[in-house]
C-alpha cells in the first residue's frame, strides 16, 4: 500500500512538471477517476505543489533572506514600548486575504471601493465575487467593465456566467477554456460554450494569459511565440501574481441557487496563501520578547477571542482562533488584558448558534468556549508560564449618539443589562451616562444601527425603548465685573444666624475650572475660620448655574469684606450668604451661556467637498482647512458646536453617497449666539419651573 502511495506521488509530481508520457498520464487520470478519496488526494497534492513553486523567475524581493532577517529579529529584539508591541502583534496577526463581493446587480458601490482601499493599507491578496447572477437585470459584463476602470489591468475574471432567459444555469472555465451547466444544488455536467460567450470569453483569456506571460520571461517567449499555457501553468502564475496583488481574480455566482460556491471556496485554496505558511506573532508578557505561535501545536497553548455571542436562551459563547498548542476542556487557561485565570470547561465548534461538543481543538483551529468569565472580544487566552498578548482588531469609534428613554417605568435595570449582553457582541455600541442633563446616551455607527439595536431589545430580550434628540450639555459664565453685599441674617427666638460677605465676580478667563476663590479680607471683618464655608458655599452655587441651570465655569470670586456676629455668625450662615451674593453677582456681570464645540475632520472624495463645506456653513461651522489623502480624497478639518452634529451622519452619508466619514473630539465652550442662548434659557426655565413645583 505504501509502494503504491509513493508511486502515484511520482506519477504526479511528474505530471505537474510536465514530465509525464502519455502511458504514465492514461495510468495516472485512470486512478484519479477511479474514486472520490483518490481525486481529493490528487487534489491536495496538487496544492502542495502549487504553494511550493509559486514563486516568480524576476522575484521582487528574496522570501528567504527576508524570513531570516525575520528570524534574527526574533531571537535578537525586544519591545519595550507598549505601543510599538500592539503595532508588531497587529502587523503579524490575522492580515491574511480578503474576498470581496459584490452585487452583480447593483454593481460597485461605495462599500466595494472602501473593502478595497482596506485591502491596499494592509496589503491583502484579495478576489472578487460577484454574487446575485441568479437575478435578472445583474450583469457580469458590467461589473467585470466598472471594476477595470476602477482599478485597471489587476482584474481578471477567470469564470463567465452562461445565462438563458435571464437566469445563471452554468459557466465558462476561462482558465480551462471549458463550460459547464448546473443540473441541480451543487451538481453539473460538462457542456458546449455558448456561441454568445465566445466574444467575451475571448477578451477575458486574453486578458488572463498576457497576465501569466509577465510572470517570467519564459512565459514571456511562449506566450509571443503564441504557445498555449497548461492549466496548471495558468494557476501556479495566478497564484503567484495574486499573492504579490498583481492579479484579482474575479469569480460569480448564486449564493440563494449554491452556485459558484464550490468555485469560490476552490479558488481560495489554490490562489491565496496557506495558513501553514502565515506567520502569527505575539509578544510574551513576562519576558517582554516576541512570541511566535504559527499555528504550531507543540507550543504553549494560546488563543485569540475574536467575536461573542450573547444569546438570551444558549448564553454566552467566546469565539476563539487557537494560535499555537493544542486546547482541551480541562484547561486553565490566563487572561492577561483582565488578570484572570478560567477553567474552559466545554469546548465547541459552532454552526450558526448551533454548538457541537469537541474534546480538543487544535493549533489553527476555530472554536467556541462556553460562558467564559472576564473574557471579551479582543482578549488573549494562554497559559500563566506563558503569557502571550496578540495584537486586538481595530474597530471604528462611534459618534452617532442618541438619548434613550424606557417605554415602561421600572424596565431602566432590565434594559441596563440587556445592553450590556449587547455591548459584549458588539464592540461598536456603547452607553454613556450624562448626569448633568439627567439622560442616558446610546452610541453607534450610525441611526440605523441605532435603531436596530432598539429594535433587537425589543424582540430579543422584551424591552422597549424610545430614541429621542439628546440635550448638549451647556455651560454658564459671565463676560463682565459685578460687586455685591449679601447678608443673611435670621432670628428666630433662640440662637440666630448671621453671615454677611462682599464679594466681587469677573471672568478667571479658565473655562476648564468652575471657579477660582480668593480672600483680601483685612482687619478680622470676616474670620479666617469662615473662609472654608465661603468657598463651600461657591461649590455648591456653581453646580447649578442661575441663567439656566448648567453648570458654572470660568469665574473668579474675591471675598473682600463683612462682617460677623460673635453669637449668631455659623458657617451655615456664611455659606449660605456666599449662594446669595453668588446668584445676584453672577446675574449682575452680563452672564452668557457657552455651548460645546467639537474639532471635526470630515474625509470626502473630491467632487463632494463644495456640498459638505457648504453644508457646514449652514450648520454655524468654520472650515479650518483642507488635506489631500490618499485615492482622491480630501480631508475637511472644521470646528462645529455639538448641537449641529445632531443627524450629521445620515446627511452626510446622502451627500456623499455613503463615501463621506467623520470624526470629532472635543475642543473647547464658545459663547453661545443670542438668539440660541434666548431660546435655551425659555425651555430651561420651564422645565425647572415644572421640577420645582412638582
Amino acid at each position: 500500500m505504501k509502494a503504491e502511495k509513493e508511486h502515484i506521488d511520482e506519477l504526479i509530481v511528474s505530471y505537474l512538471s510536465n514530465e509525464l508520457d502519455g502511458n504514465a498520464v492514461h495510468e495516472l487520470k485512470e486512478w484519479i477517476a477511479a474514486s472520490v478519496e483518490n481525486e481529493k488526494y490528487f487534489m491536495q497534492r496538487q496544492e502542495i505543489w502549487f504553494s511550493a513553486i509559486s514563486v516568480k523567475e524576476d522575484v521582487k524581493y528574496d522570501k528567504s533572506k527576508a524570513f531570516e532577517q525575520f528570524k534574527n529579529r526574533i531571537a535578537n529584539q525586544r519591545l519595550n514600548d507598549k505601543r510599538e508591541r500592539e503595532n508588531f502583534c497587529l502587523s503579524k496577526f490575522w492580515r491574511y486575504a480578503a474576498v470581496i463581493v459584490v452585487s452583480g446587480k447593483a454593481g460597485v458601490e461605495v462599500g466595494t471601493e472602501k473593502a478595497w482601499e482596506l485591502c491596499d493599507k494592509y496589503k491583502l491578496p484579495r478576489m472578487i465575487y460577484v454574487t446575485e447572477m441568479d437575478v435578472d437585470d445583474a450583469s457580469f459584463r458590467q461589473v467585470v467593465q466598472d471594476l477595470t476602470d476602477r482599478y485597471g489591468k489587476v482584474i481578471a475574471p477567470h469564470f463567465q456566467p452562461i445565462r438563458e432567459n435571464e437566469k445563471l444555469v452554468g459557466y465558462v472555465n476561462v482558465i480551462k477554456n471549458a463550460a459547464r451547466r448546473y443540473t441541480g444544488v451543487g451538481q453539473r455536467e460538462e457542456c458546449e460554450i455558448p456561441e454568445y460567450c465566445k466574444p467575451n470569453l475571448e477578451i477575458y483569456r486574453d486578458k488572463l494569459l498576457e497576465a501569466v506571460a509577465e510572470t517570467s520571461e519564459a512565459f514571456m517567449e511562449r506566450y509571443f511565440d503564441g504557445d498555449e499555457f497548461s492549466v496548471e501553468e495558468i494557476r501556479s502564475a495566478m497564484r503567484t501574481e495574486v499573492m504579490d496583488g498583481d492579479i484579482v481574480p474575479v469569480a460569480m455566482g448564486s449564493n440563494i441557487q449554491a452556485q459558484g460556491v464550490a468555485n469560490l471556496l476552490s479558488d481560495i485554496v489554490r490562489f491565496f496563501p496557506s495558513p501553514d505558511n502565515r506567520s502569527c506573532a505575539g509578544i510574551n508578557r513576562k519576558t517582554n520578547e516576541i512570541f511566535e505561535g504559527n499555528y504550531d501545536f507543540a507550543k504553549a497553548k494560546s488563543a485569540y477571542v475574536f467575536k461573542t455571542m450573547v444569546d438570551p436562551f444558549i448564553g454566552k459563547y467566546s469565539f476563539i482562533k487557537v494560535c499555537s498548542g493544542v486546547l482541551k476542556g480541562d484547561d486553565t487557561l490566563y487572561n492577561g488584558d483582565s488578570d484572570a485565570e478560567a477553567k474552559l470547561g466545554k469546548i465547541y465548534t459552532m454552526v450558526g448558534n448551533k454548538p457541537t461538543e469537541v474534546s480538543e481543538l487544535f493549533a489553527g483551529d476555530i472554536g467556541a468556549i462556553a460562558k467564559l468569565a472576564n473574557t471579551k472580544t479582543g482578549d488573549t487566552l494562554s497559559t500563566k508560564n506563558t503569557p502571550v498578548m496578540y495584537g486586538k482588531t481595530e474597530y471604528s469609534k462611534p459618534y452617532t449618539y442618541m438619548k434613550y428613554i424606557c417605554n415602561n417605568k421600572g424596565d431602566e435595570d432590565k434594559v441596563s443589562q440587556a445592553l450590556q449582553k449587547m455591548m459584549a457582541e458588539d464592540v461598536t455600541l456603547k452607553t454613556v451616562n450624562d448626569s448633568e442633563n439627567r439622560q442616558t446616551l446610546l452610541y453607534g455607527m450610525g441611526d440605523q444601527h441605532l435603531e436596530i439595536t432598539a429594535s433587537k431589545l425589543a424582540t430579543r430580550y422584551k424591552c422597549e425603548i424610545k430614541l429621542e434628540t439628546p440635550k448638549v450639555a451647556f455651560r454658564e459664565t459671565i463676560k463682565k465685573k459685578s460687586d455685591v453685599d449679601s447678608k443673611y441674617k435670621k432670628q428666630s427666638g433662640g440662637h440666630g444666624q448671621y453671615g454677611h460677605v462682599k464679594m466681587r465676580f469677573e471672568a478667571s478667563g479658565d473655562l476648564e475650572t468652575p471657579y477660582v476663590f480668593e480672600e483680601e479680607v483685612v482687619g478680622g471683618a470676616v474670620p479666617k475660620n469662615y473662609f472654608p464655608a465661603v468657598e463651600k458655599g461657591l461649590q455648591e452655587a456653581v453646580v447649578k448655574g442661575p441663567l439656566a441651570g448648567y453648570p458654572v465655569v470660568g469665574v473668579k470670586a474675591v471675598l473682600y469684606d463683612g462682617s460677623y456676629h460673635p453669637v449668631d455668625s455659623s458657617e451655615m450662615a456664611f455659606k449660605t450668604a456666599t449662594i446669595q451674593a453668588f446668584k445676584k453677582g453672577f446675574m449682575e456681570a452680563s452672564p452668557v451661556l457657552l455651548e460645546p464645540i467639537a474639532s471635526l475632520t470630515v474625509t470626502v472624495p473630491d467632487d463632494y467637498t463644495g456640498d459638505v463645506m457648504g453644508d457646514l456653513n449652514k450648520r454655524r461651522g468654520r472650515v479650518l482647512g483642507m488635506n489631500p489623502t490618499e485615492h482622491g480624497y480630501q480631508e475637511i478639518v472644521a470646528d462645529i458646536p455639538y448641537m449641529e452634529l445632531y443627524g450629521y451622519n445620515t446627511d452626510l452619508r446622502s451627500m456623499t453617497g455613503g463615501s463621506g466619514t467623520f470624526s470629532y473630539e472635543f475642543a473647547r465652550y464658545e459663547q453661545t449666539p443670542s438668539d440660541i442662548q434666548e431660546k435655551e434659557i425659555a425651555e430651561r426655565a420651564g422645565k425647572l419651573d415644572n421640577t420645582d413645583n412638582s
